[in-house]
């Protein structure tokens, strides 16, 4: 038996939260529509430039790809990773689920790295970002679906958007602790040397910080992937769509080649981003 607060009775959060939705669709469906169907556009075509050639040719380019930025072994074991993949017939839904988490994880990171930046050369700015940020990481993932559709609509769009939101906090958190882990001393002879702000940012602070930008844009990128099963509810399609249609009917091997293709495509995108990091470091 639910007992009612005895004063005042329920606080109207929700009604106001729905009330402030209606307002901003009411003012600006237009144009976040018109953005659903550029961004729409864009990710179609970037899935068909992947999926027009024939696969073998896309797994030996992106194993290349692998072999330049992150050594042999990664691109081996790219390569093999996606001819599995291939082989399993998830070739196109793999294809959609890569181009999702890399336009989403662009679109986090760029939002995300001058917002860190900001919070790691502002203490003030870092002390307001800090509890928004614990706010969008705590908050259930199922619940940036829910303003996503009336603004954009079904669809891989309001898919990234989603995921976008959800993956952004550890590319800000860890673009401040980056910056703010540059050792004082260094700071302290940029400006004995006379180097204004931009030069301290761009020669001393951001170099020093890759490593942990870095492993902040692999944190983002695991969390794009783990939103894909859940954007397959709006319509996100890909891996995901295939792990939510084996739920739907019951089928416990499809979904699970589906989970193992998203563990695949993880390792891979992890272990590049991972080699990235530490050539910085070194």
């Amino acid at each position: 038996m639910s007992q009612e607060f005895p004063i005042i009775g329920k606080i109207p959060l929700a009604e106001w939260i729905d009330t402030g939705l209606d307002w901003l669709t009411d003012r600006f469906a237009l144009v976040t529509r018109a953005i659903s169907r550029f961004v729409g556009e864009g990710v179609d075509l970037a899935v068909g430039l992947l999926t027009y050639p024939p696969p073998w040719v896309v797994i030996l380019a992106l194993a290349a790809l692998a072999w330049l930025l992150a050594g042999r072994r990664v691109a081996i074991g790219s390569a093999a990773g996606l001819a599995l993949l291939w082989n399993l017939q998830l070739w196109g839904a793999t294809m959609e689920t890569l181009t999702l988490v890399l336009f989403a994880t662009t679109v986090a990171v760029a939002i995300g790295l001058p917002i860190g930046i900001l919070g790691g050369l502002s203490g003030r700015a870092h002390r307001v970002m800090t509890p928004m940020l614990d706010f969008m990481q705590t908050m259930p993932a199922f619940v940036y679906l829910i303003p996503a559709v009336p603004f954009f609509g079904l669809g891989p769009v309001s898919a990234m958007f989603a995921t976008v939101i959800f993956s952004m906090p550890p590319a800000i958190r860890l673009t401040t602790l980056g910056i703010r882990q540059v050792p004082a001393e260094l700071v302290e002879a940029a400006d004995a040397f006379g180097a204004t702000r931009s030069q301290k940012l761009f020669k001393v602070q951001l170099p020093l910080a890759v490593p942990t930008i870095m492993a902040g844009i692999n944190q983002t990128i695991m969390l794009a992937l783990s939103m894909v099963v859940i954007a397959a509810m709006i319509g996100a399609g890909g891996l995901g769509g295939e792990v939510w249609r084996a739920i739907q009917r019951l089928q416990s091997g499809n979904g699970f080649e589906a989970g193992i293709a998203i563990v695949i495509l993880a390792m891979i995108l992890d272990r590049i981003t991972q080699k990235i990091g530490q050539r910085r470091q070194t």
